[in-house]
């Protein structure tokens, strides 16, 4: 069969890395594996139109992921292919595996996968292969035919049969042994058109910067994290599967660079060791590697590698609401372990929580400051679907302040929404202050001035610069300017 996957097109609205879809790049390889024709269409590269694209490879089935800010180009894309092809469409992904009745009630999906993909996308491709087999005139509407019952046994999807209900089939069960799993098929990318995995921090040659899973699943479940929709079950692959993976990488495919994109790399400390040591054996240990979701600060020692945590705040009574399961003398630990083994930190800071005041989002500012990071990542709440705190917001009387999933990025500057004294004008005067307080303090300004990455990406470094430092005029701002110039003069 000829398969096709999709990345759609992801606007953010600063200037930011572009990588691979890791889950993608999963798809890819099982379905190669299965012996289908593959091919990866990313919308963030293509210089091709996507309906083109369509007519020329004339695919048997479609899978589009998807995540939040996303969907929406999910589903435009669904629609342009469906405007040249009759072909089956499936829609994967965080945010349709939250809401999936949202997908599978819009005309251009047929149905959508929910929690991990691999199995599911593997189970619907034999379902179209055998229904087109058997009828040389198969229609995709032909799936969703309850008399037919083609998608009866298919576990962990969600679709709208023909008679207009919405069929939820049960949960597929989380693969439990990873190293079944075939490593990711890159050669389906166009690795030349992708940055490195930290634009801000590495001088990395273009496809040359990889992502590699090593376990799946989380067993915290943070209020605020959108992964709260996948499997909870923490599974990891074996150091032996795991290093040979990083021998391809390094040995074939020429990383310079490598992205650990566990949810949790350290839940058992003694493994990450192992592995290190195993890495440092294979004479692997010359390609840096970044964890690019942080790690748990309270399983954290000095002999863990280049290091990225998830502080979120400084308030100890908003860190124990959104059961993070850490203290901050365990944060400051994991931060001194670091600084001490002369490792590169990365704090990641929430501003704005549940619960979060103008005094408590001003402890967040101090503690940033306090464990001074090589990086502090600053960002606006965002609830997420699927997350507790959606759940919060819209039991507890909040408002949403935006309209469309394609805002809900949490790079902008601007509010997602409002709870009590957490109001937009203070999330978004505390986010503005975070950045210029951390980063215009004198031995920052300096630290910024002599490392070398600075001035290899100095046009990158500028603009962002500005752009957290100087006030973004708004459509609203501009508005208020042209009536206040217009009462002047009348």
């Amino acid at each position: 069969m000829r398969v096709l996957l999709i990345n759609p097109r992801f606007q953010l609205p600063i200037d930011t890395r572009t990588t691979p879809h890791l889950g993608l790049a999963y798809l890819a390889a099982v379905s190669e594996r299965r012996g289908d024709e593959v091919r990866v269409f990313d919308m963030d590269v293509e210089d091709v139109r996507l309906t083109d694209f369509v007519r020329e490879y004339q695919p048997d089935i479609v899978g589009i992921t998807s995540n939040t800010p996303q969907v929406k180009q999910g589903w435009y894309a669904a629609r342009e292919i469906k405007s040249v092809l009759d072909v089956t469409i499936v829609q994967g992904g965080p945010h349709v595996s939250a809401l999936p009745e949202e997908s599978a009630s819009r005309p251009e999906i047929d149905v959508v996968a929910r929690g991990e993909g691999e199995d599911t996308w593997i189970h619907l491709c034999q379902v179209v292969e055998r229904a087109k087999a058997n009828n040389p005139k198969f229609q995709s509407r032909d799936l969703l035919d309850p008399a037919n019952k083609l998608l009866d046994d298919v576990l962990g999807i969600t679709y709208q049969s023909l008679d207009g209900k919405i069929k939820h089939m049960h949960e597929r069960p989380a693969i439990a042994d990873l190293d079944t799993l075939p490593f990711p098929a890159y050669h389906f990318f166009k690795m030349d058109r992708y940055t490195s995995l930290q634009p801000a921090m590495d001088a990395i040659e273009r496809g040359k910067s990889f992502s590699l899973m090593t376990s799946r699943g989380c067993p915290y479940r943070c209020t605020f994290c959108s992964q709260s929709v996948m499997a909870e079950k923490w599974r990891a692959r074996s150091p032996e599967s795991v290093v040979k993976e990083w021998a391809h990488l390094v040995n074939d495919l020429g990383a310079q660079e490598i992205g650990i994109l566990d949810d949790s790399a350290n839940i058992q400390r003694a493994r990450l060791h192992e592995l290190s040591q195993r890495l440092i054996d294979a004479k692997l240990n010359h390609v840096p590697w970044i964890l690019i979701n942080g790690i748990r600060a309270n399983l954290a020692d000095e002999d863990l590698l280049r290091l990225a945590f998830g502080v979120e705040t400084g308030d100890e009574d908003i860190l124990e609401s959104i059961d993070k399961r850490v203290t901050h003398d365990q944060i400051r630990a994991a931060f001194k372990n670091a600084k001490k083994a002369g490792l590169e930190t990365v704090g990641f800071f929430i501003i704005g929580l549940p619960g979060d005041t103008e005094e408590t989002m001003e402890k967040t500012i101090r503690f940033a400051c306090e464990l001074d990071p090589l990086v502090a990542n600053f960002s606006m709440m965002t609830p997420y679907p699927g997350t507790k705190v959606w759940e919060q917001v819209h039991r507890n009387g909040g408002r949403m302040l935006v309209k469309d999933w394609q805002d809900y990025v949490f790079f902008e500057g601007k509010a997602r929404y409002e709870m009590g004294e957490t109001t937009a004008a203070a999330q978004e005067k505390k986010w503005k202050e975070a950045y210029r307080r951390f980063y215009l303090r004198p031995h920052r300004v300096l630290m910024t001035m002599t490392r070398k990455s600075t001035w290899q990406h100095f046009p990158r470094t500028l603009s962002m610069a500005l752009k957290i430092v100087l006030p973004k005029k708004t459509k609203d701002d501009v508005k208020t300017k042209l009536d206040e110039a217009r009462a002047a003069t009348n």
